[in-house]
């Protein structure tokens, strides 16, 4: 068995530290994990944590949480056996039809997701299934702009869990769906841009449902100390593969039962 070398806190501030400064300047950066593998996946979200407690005290406001690795796929081509979690905050919101300058942004790609808003706090590392549908307010479609701080995407799972999960923006659906006569599981969706298909899934490979992806993300932030609150959104994890996005794009995902989102690119980064 592997056992996992505590890593000195310096080392764990650089790697927060060259992140941060990756996402201030727009350039990208070579990978973490030869800084951090050592500690494991604990090293990695510490590196995180770091740059979180670094943003709130900048005045960043905490408004959610994203569930990455939700596709079996994805995790067995990184070697893990779960997802990971990234913080949303405030600013990285972006209203429905509002133009996206790609400057704020380094190699930006695109998800279809189902967002789950939350009614009511969920302090408890053992929140059931019937906990957690009883506190979801309402659901919308939502797209995600995912983006790396490492350059060319060349990452690894300490690499995306320290970069905040690999988060950008996120741009909601404006019309909320009560869950009452939805299955997530089944909700087929089709992402589009220029007419064009260019990621097609459904609920179900989003480890195996969007509920099931939120009950781990619920439970995981009650052990961490960082539980989700009413009113937090969960971006419970893509429904297809993601896709790249150039300037200009408008990109429109469909989700059966939800809704339509649509996420405006600006035509230049200038």
């Amino acid at each position: 068995m592997t056992t996992n070398t505590t890593i000195d806190p310096a080392i764990i501030d650089r790697a927060a530290c060259a992140l941060r400064e990756a996402a201030k300047s727009g350039k990208e950066i070579d990978p973490v994990r030869d800084m951090i593998s050592a500690g494991g996946l604990d090293a990695a979200y510490a590196v995180q944590e770091s740059n979180t407690r670094h943003y709130l005290a900048k005045g960043r406001r905490l408004v959610g949480r994203k569930i990455g690795l939700t596709s079996l796929a994805v995790q067995n081509q990184l070697g893990v056996d779960q997802p990971d979690y990234g913080m949303l905050f405030a600013d990285m919101d972006v209203a429905e039809g509002m133009p996206v300058s790609l400057d704020r942004v380094i190699q930006p790609k695109v998800e279809a997701e189902i967002a789950i808003v939350v009614g009511r706090d969920l302090p408890h590392p053992d929140l059931t299934t019937a906990e957690l549908i009883r506190a979801i307010e309402y659901v919308v479609p939502a797209i995600e702009i995912v983006d790396s701080r490492i350059a060319n995407w060349d990452i690894k799972i300490w690499d995306t869990i320290a970069d905040n999960a690999s988060s950008g923006l996120f741009v909601l659906g404006a019309v909320p769906r009560k869950l009452e006569g939805i299955d997530l599981r089944s909700c087929g969706m089709v992402m589009e841009s220029k007419g064009e298909p260019i990621s097609v899934g459904a609920g179900i490979a989003c480890l195996h449902s969007p509920i099931t992806a939120s009950l781990w993300l619920a439970q995981v932030m009650a052990k961490a100390g960082r539980p989700l609150m009413e009113g937090d959104i969960i971006l419970s994890g893509a429904l297809g593969p993601m896709a790249g996005v150039s300037p200009g794009d408008i990109v429109e995902a469909r989700i059966n039962g939800l809704g339509i989102v649509r996420a405006v690119f600006a035509a230049d980064a200038n």
